[in-house]
């Protein structure tokens, strides 16, 4: 078991990279508006806005197959040299996307290369948040897994405000003309410096304890993808988890802190500035409950407090939403395209209103998101616990999540509902609840290593089951 001083190293330097890998992945998000008028057909914006996300979305698509690519990786040779790998390919597709050249340039090729470039950014995000999340978890002890592990929890909130701040600090930088002609690139390249900072820290980190002693022991798995899904309890566990916890999760996640912008930006017309600026107080004020929920989930449990969540972010979505159209457009306003006046400003007070809304929605992701990351871990055995918890973890939070923008505009804009979108969220949250509350057991007292003594030695299909405990 790690020192304290160990563990707090661990964390800084794994948090640290996937909170520069989750900056990268939503820079795009949060440019998206801009991003579609470069790279997509100028003749209907709504459509290009759609094909814009429809490409944000390509990279939480194929999110699964980077868990399962990296995840065997991880679980074959190691958690360091995993997300060492991950985080290369994030950066180095990132700082690409800064270089390309635009649709007016390059035709449909632009368009083509990004999307390439997104599914590049997913499959690294793929592999980095388990390799993250396993190696914090089998460094923590037992009693302190879910603190320990929310500070990995805190990085994609942080990531998020991050790129809010780099995009609005260029923004002010220079005049609107500028920033969306050239500007928006900025935020891209910048993020090369940061990739290779954290690079160097991880490098100087040592292996996990419990698969070090799995190395020591000779009782690595040699078919991980094969022990994960073709082992009935295994495979019963991973979609046990998908549609029991990582589903909902993932959809209270991107109302929260992407469709919320989206609903502010594009169904009330909010001003740019003052959306992002909206939603970046929120996530500041909210970020702290992440680690202590993580903190509560060793005491009480993970699954009661992630269940809550989720069934009160689905009661309250509604009323919420209705009230940032009450506080976000209260006189009416339609863009006037004739006279290229697109978006509107609120009073201070407002705008205060709608950051405590936005505040309630993420408080709701932290009490989904804080201690999953410990749960997760302590569902699957060590020796395939990296591929197992990443393929689940990748489609509820890749699939079932990263589709809400696109879903909730989408049915928007087909129904010219505003209100419509909240359906899909609330409807996945709400079947996430009653399968996770029903059929999962807790395991928050768990040792990470109760199963390792059970493998013998140089058995590929060895029997991979713990010791049996009791619910706590």
């Amino acid at each position: 078991m790690s020192t304290k001083q160990n563990i707090w190293k661990v964390i800084f330097a794994s948090s640290a990279g996937t909170m520069i890998e989750w900056y990268d992945f939503y820079i795009f998000g949060a440019l998206a508006t801009i991003i579609s008028g470069h790279f997509f057909p100028n003749d209907n914006p709504t459509i290009g806005y759609l094909s814009t996300l429809a490409t944000f979305a390509t990279g939480f698509i194929v999110r699964p197959f980077g868990a399962l690519v990296f995840g065997r990786v991880g679980d074959l040779v190691g958690r360091k040299f995993t997300f060492l790998l991950t985080l290369l390919l994030m950066g180095g597709s990132t700082f690409a996307i800064g270089l390309l050249p635009t649709y007016a340039t390059a035709g449909f090729v632009a368009p083509l290369i990004l999307v390439l470039l997104r599914m590049v950014q997913g499959l690294a995000l793929g592999g980095e948040y388990g390799g993250a999340a396993t190696y914090v978890a089998e460094h923590a002890p037992a009693h302190r897994r879910g603190y320990f592990t929310s500070f990995i929890q805190t990085t994609a909130t942080l990531g998020l405000f991050v790129s809010l701040g780099v995009i609005l600090a260029t923004k002010f930088s220079m005049d609107d003309a500028s920033f969306v002609e050239y500007g928006w690139r900025i935020p891209f390249l910048l993020s090369v410096v940061l990739v290779i900072l954290s690079y160097f820290i991880r490098t100087k980190l040592d292996e996990s304890p419990a698969f070090a002693r799995l190395k020591a022991e000779g009782k690595i798995s040699k078919n991980p993808l094969k022990e994960s899904f073709t082992k009935k309890e295994n495979l019963q566990m991973v979609l046990l988890t998908l549609f029991g916890a990582t589903a909902g999760q993932g959809v209270v996640w991107y109302t929260g802190q992407f469709y919320a912008l989206s609903f502010l930006q594009k169904s009330l017309y909010l001003d740019f500035t003052q959306s992002n600026i909206i939603v970046a107080v929120a996530l500041v004020a909210a970020t702290p409950f992440f680690v202590y929920f993580g903190g509560l989930s060793d005491k009480i449990g993970r699954k009661k407090i992630m269940m809550s969540g989720m069934l009160m972010a689905a009661l309250a979505y509604v009323p919420i939403y209705m009230l940032m159209a009450k506080y976000g457009n209260p006189d009416g306003f339609k863009p006037d395209t004739a006279n290229k006046i697109l978006s509107h400003t609120v009073p201070f007070a407002n705008a205060a209103i709608l950051s405590a809304l936005v505040f309630v929605q993420v408080f709701f992701v932290t009490m989904v998101y804080g201690p999953i990351a410990a749960f997760l871990v302590e569902l699957f055995p060590t020796r395939i616990r990296y591929t197992s918890m990443s393929l689940p973890y990748h489609v509820g939070n890749g699939v079932f999540g990263g589709l809400t923008p696109f879903i909730a505009t989408a049915v928007v804009a087909s129904t010219g509902n505003i209100y419509m979108g909240l359906a899909y969220p609330i409807a996945v949250a709400l079947i996430t609840w009653v399968i996770g509350t029903t059929m999962i057991k807790e395991r928050h007292k768990a040792d990470l290593m109760d199963d390792i003594d059970e493998v013998p030695t140089n058995q590929p299909h060895a029997h991979h089951g713990r010791k049996k405990t009791a619910a706590h």
